[in-house]
């Protein structure tokens, strides 16, 4: 999918425009798209870059710093290129299912950006047909727990559809999960010869145990995206119903007036 857009080549030749500065863009990114880990990371090496220019004498070492921080922001920057700069992308609608799950996360006023003809709950179903299949390759307990997360992903895909968050970390993660963690746990035991999957890694643990630990992260997290979505709801149903009161002079009866 091409990342050939208007916006993207805006942004690229902004970055370029300002190369200098360049130890900053991930921090810049993390703070846009609030994306607490890439802000975290960005701090490092805009923290690093300043004490290079600004507090130590620039040349020697501290120029060595400095550069260091600008190329390790720059390399950083396209490993999180999903957060800046989008593939090309439509709204999400409805199509026929079956078709490929290849999905990048982005943000949509009103809804779930998908790319293309793509969408999220076609990916689980690819998941859910493959745990079908291979039904006889997979620990009991494992296909148990893939049929559940596919359950829950559905549940909140379709949830978002109806009535979207519009939370940009949010619709990332469920993006993350639908399209890229769940299928590629399942894809990647499946890979690996069914005469292999009970012998010792040398991280300790055999491919079955290794898929059904992190089908149980994975499940916890699909878990944490549904009640995290409940929540938001929650909240946004009480801060509405706090305008109505204090625009409209409603309150609450308190006790007594109960007891009356």
């Amino acid at each position: 999918m091409s990342r050939l857009t208007l916006g993207n080549v805006v942004k690229v030749t902004t970055v370029l425009l300002f190369l200098p500065l360049l130890a900053y863009l991930v921090l810049v990114i993390g703070a846009v798209r609030k994306n607490l880990r890439a802000t975290l990371e960005g701090l490092l090496y805009a923290g690093a870059f300043s004490t290079a220019v600004f507090v130590l004498d620039f040349w020697g070492l501290p120029a060595l710093l400095a550069l260091t921080a600008m190329g390790a922001s720059g390399v950083r920057s396209w490993h999180l290129r999903d957060l800046w700069l989008p593939a090309r992308r439509r709204w999400w609608k409805r199509d026929p299912a079956g078709t490929s799950s290849v999905v990048e996360p982005a943000r949509a006023h009103g809804g779930l950006a998908v790319e293309g003809s793509d969408h999220l709950p076609s990916a689980v179903a690819w998941v859910r047909m493959q745990a079908e299949r291979n039904r006889h390759r997979l620990p009991e307990d494992a296909h148990r727990t893939v049929l559940q997360t596919c359950q829950v992903l559905d549940a909140v895909l379709a949830a978002e559809q109806r009535e979207p968050t519009a939370d940009p970390r949010f619709e990332y993660e469920l993006d993350a999960m639908a399209r890229r963690y769940l299928p590629a746990v399942l894809k990647s035991y499946l890979a690996i010869a069914p005469s292999r999957v009970h012998e010792r890694q040398p991280n300790g643990r055999t491919p079955v145990e290794e898929l059904t630990e992190q089908l149980r992260i994975l499940a916890a997290q699909a878990a944490a995206l549904d009640a995290s979505r409940h929540r938001h709801l929650t909240a946004e149903l009480s801060t509405s119903g706090n305008f109505l009161r204090e625009k409209y002079g409603y309150h609450q009866p308190d006790a007594a007036d109960r007891v009356r």
